[in-house]
């Protein structure tokens, strides 16, 4: 098995920089302690350090069917040249990463900038057809801050930690494996008026593509009917995660965690209406957390339906990626999220190709959910 490096910009500077120095350690161990089970046998690790030898690969379907641990040194400034560049490649090139499985790690000299560097990346990644891992980021923030907490809990340094970190990223990439399912479920979560929606009126045109292949539960989320986080202590969360509650009970409680838990993929209806998830999808995300104390995601699919009335489709599927994927540990399935432009009620319908593209989408929720492409 071959894990494949990509740091862009690192020829030349081995060692010069901290994700330089830590990332070859972390690389030159791999496999460790029989990590990596029947497959350590043969393992090697292939680094990939100049925007150019990328662009070549990329452009020749080299990064196909690949497992692939992305490496981004972004300063103080937030500013990676080479991750531009290779953006701008990347979102030219449909299908560049088919077939693919990544994570990403991002070393800043600041306290900001991080997650919005990684998030950008990973939706035109995704849209190029790469999965990421749940939890798919590896960050390290100004003086590896970020790791206080876990390498006092672990009894190590913050330099440990983060080694460990990266360690641990690159085995689930090289590791990941998911069978079909027989018979999967797919949870969907809205608050769409189903008559006018043209959000709901775009996941219809999915769902009648996938009748037999998937068993599809909807909830609906009445205005008024969830409540947001009341902010427990860790502790008090924890307690009631234990025991699949939280503090606020209701159809959260009783509706939405035992159907999260019996799930195989998530669906998320997001109209955007601000350039921002609506409030009950992001209380319904804030109020996972309960659930995630007791348990978490790693083998649970997430996939979305975003619906904008003039732009920002990129901006609400970002969102959905750091707050389901990178945070509570979703898989993000390749073109994970379906968005279109329609603002009059039904225009959707009248968007060019879109019973095409729904087609389309829901094929692709149909091989991640029940055939066996990894």
């Amino acid at each position: 098995m071959k894990l494949t490096v990509v740091m862009p910009g690192a020829a030349g500077r081995e060692g010069g920089t901290r994700l330089c120095r830590i990332a070859s350690g972390v690389m030159e161990g791999l496999p460790l302690d029989g990590a990596l089970q029947e497959t350590a046998k043969g393992f090697t690790v292939e680094w990939v350090r100049d925007v150019e030898g990328f662009f070549s690969r990329f452009c020749s379907k080299g990064f196909q069917n690949a497992r692939i641990l992305f490496l981004f040194d972004i300063g103080a400034t937030g500013i990676c040249m080479e991750l531009y560049s290779m953006l701008w490649m990347i979102r030219q090139v449909e299908g560049g990463f088919d077939g693919s499985i990544a994570g990403l790690v991002v070393d800043g000299e600041g306290e900001l900038y991080t997650k919005a560097v990684a998030r950008e990346f990973v939706f035109s990644a995704n849209r190029s057809g790469c999965l990421f891992v749940g939890r798919p980021l590896a960050e390290a923030t100004k003086g590896l801050a970020n790791f206080s907490v876990a390498a006092r809990v672990r009894g190590i340094s913050p330099e440990e930690a983060y080694k460990e970190a990266i360690r641990e990223l690159a085995l689930r990439v090289a590791c990941f494996s998911a069978a079909p399912k027989r018979n999967p479920k797919l949870l969907c979560l809205h608050s769409c008026n189903t008559r006018v929606s043209n959000t709901y009126m775009l996941w219809s045109m999915v769902k009648k593509h996938l009748g037999g292949c998937c068993r599809i539960q909807e909830i609906f989320f009445r205005n008024g009917e969830i409540k947001d986080c009341l902010g427990c202590s860790y502790d008090t969360c924890l307690t009631y995660g234990q025991n699949t509650q939280c503090y606020y009970g209701g159809v959260i409680v009783d509706g939405v965690y035992p159907a999260l838990e019996s799930c195989d993929g998530l669906m998320l209806l997001c109209p955007n209406y601000n350039d921002a998830l609506g409030a009950n999808l992001t209380a319904f995300i804030n109020r996972m957390t309960a659930l995630y104390r007791k348990r978490q995601f790693y083998e649970k699919y997430l996939f979305s339906v975003i619906v904008s009335g003039y732009s920002g489709g990129d901006i609400v599927a970002a969102q959905l990626i750091d707050a389901v994927c990178m945070n509570k540990t979703f898989i993000l399935p390749p073109y994970f999220a379906l968005t279109a432009v329609a603002n009059e009620p039904g225009s959707v319908g009248k968007a060019e190709n879109v019973g095409q593209r729904a087609r389309k989408y829901a094929g692709g929720i149909a091989r991640v959910l029940c055939g066996d492409r990894f």
